[in-house]
């Protein structure tokens, strides 16, 4: 009995584990804005060079979705909204569904079965992985999927255990539920989608399939998704250099500025700290881009986690899925002070521009942000290959450029590091 008791307390104890585990990884977003960044980053960021240190494990600090780059495509739109969808109403969802469990504990109710206890036996965990999915998307770093597939393989053992102690202290009564109701989804829809597992008719063999299947189908759904965020992003190259438009529209900017930047193949370029024979990644964005310290320490203004809006920024990143991307910090003040949102931004323009006549909306100027990008082979790299999950990104430089004109006004080196430091941050 003690050594039941024993290994029902491991379960439980690595269950819960499991989930503490994916919510350390899936809210580091939450935690890189807030001003406890660099506490947190003590202890995980070791982690993280660990991984990025071996072939085998670099993959898992990568991103499989854009998170800086506006979603350029319908497709990854809607991912992007489903994300957020997910995780409002898995976290609803699964407060709800706790608050009936441990009320139903308090007041002796017996089974529960009433609300989605009427269609799904756990719809807690449902709900639970709902609200893992969505942060996913949130936060699209591999790390996250994997941690992901272990509370979805903890949980379903844990669920077949909770229903078999169930069956004990309930007997016919728990059976016919089970009878009438699925695990996680309707049972129609559960009897269909478990055809794998019938075909594995010994309860071991069902294990194996349960314990390789879930990682096989979460962490392959990020590998898909990430060739999909490749193909579709806005790429422009000339010679040595890769130019992203972190705002699809800009990517005509794009090329009009490389046409101006490298006006003829052979003819010298005019940015001195790009090497000729290193690769190079540009991210062409509007001077004020709220995210760009992730990409290089470009100013004080762009360390998110140096400001004291950490809610507002967390709310304006789930409930605003794409204008978060395009409100800059002096806008997003403005907003948060009831000022005038187009005069804060022209006023506290990062290159100087307060021009009445110059309208934010249609301003042609744009940094770029230039990145050096290391590899092991000879060849050169362009466009998908400096996504690679085998480069090193260096920080090098910004230009602030017309990029009608090519007249670059402003230009500056920066540390080797991005605002979190050696932290490693999104590419996409």
């Amino acid at each position: 009995m003690k050594k039941h008791d024993f290994y029902q307390h491991f379960k439980n104890f690595a269950a819960r584990g499991g989930i503490i585990v994916f919510f350390i990884m899936a809210f580091e977003v939450m935690i890189m804005i807030s001003p406890f960044a660099f506490y947190f980053y003590s202890v995980f960021n070791p982690m993280l060079h660990w991984l990025g240190r071996y072939p085998a494990t670099e993959w898992l600090t990568t991103f499989f979705l854009p998170h800086m780059i506006l979603p350029p495509t319908l497709f990854l739109k809607v991912i992007r909204i489903l994300g957020s969808i997910l995780f409002v109403v898995g976290a609803l969802s699964f407060t709800a569904c706790a608050l009936q469990v441990y009320l139903g504990k308090i007041f002796k109710w017996g089974i529960a079965d009433k609300g989605l206890y009427r269609i799904i036996r756990h719809p807690q965990y449902l709900t639970l992985g709902l609200w893992g999915i969505g942060m996913s998307i949130l936060w699209p770093r591999f790390l996250v999927l994997a941690s992901l597939s272990l509370m979805f393989i903890l949980y379903y053992f844990l669920a077949k255990d909770e229903e078999r102690r169930m069956l004990n202290q309930f007997g016919e009564g728990y059976w016919r539920y089970m009878e009438s109701t699925g695990m996680f989804l309707p049972r129609f829809i559960e009897t269909w989608l478990s055809v794998p597992l019938q075909l594995a008719r010994a309860s071991a063999l069902k294990s194996v399939v349960v314990t390789l299947g879930i990682p096989i189908v979460v962490i392959g759904s990020g590998f898909l998704l990430r060739q999909v965020t490749l193909n579709s992003l806005p790429l422009e190259s000339s010679r040595n250099v890769t130019l992203v438009s972190i705002l699809p529209e800009d990517d005509v900017l794009s090329r009009k500025a490389l046409g101006e930047l490298f006006p003829a193949s052979d003819a010298p370029s005019n940015l001195f700290f790009l090497k000729a024979d290193k690769d190079y990644l540009g991210y062409v964005m509007p001077a004020d881009y709220v995210m760009q310290g992730m990409i290089a320490n470009t100013g004080d203004e762009f360390h998110l986690h140096q400001h004291h809006n950490t809610f507002a920024l967390i709310a304006d990143w789930v409930l605003n899925p794409f204008d978060h991307l395009r409100r800059s910090p002096s806008a997003q003040m403005a907003a948060m002070h009831n000022a005038d949102p187009v005069m804060a931004r022209r006023h506290h323009c990062s290159i100087g521009m307060n021009d009445p006549a110059l309208q934010c909306d249609t301003c042609p100027y744009r940094r770029i942000v230039f990145v050096e990008v290391a590899h092991d082979g000879k060849s050169r790299l362009t466009k998908k290959g400096l996504f690679s999950f085998n480069m090193t990104r260096t920080p090098v430089s910004f230009i602030d450029v017309n990029t009608q004109t090519g007249e670059i006004i402003n230009a500056k080196q920066v540390e080797k590091a991005t605002a979190w430091k050696d932290v490693p941050t999104p590419a996409i």
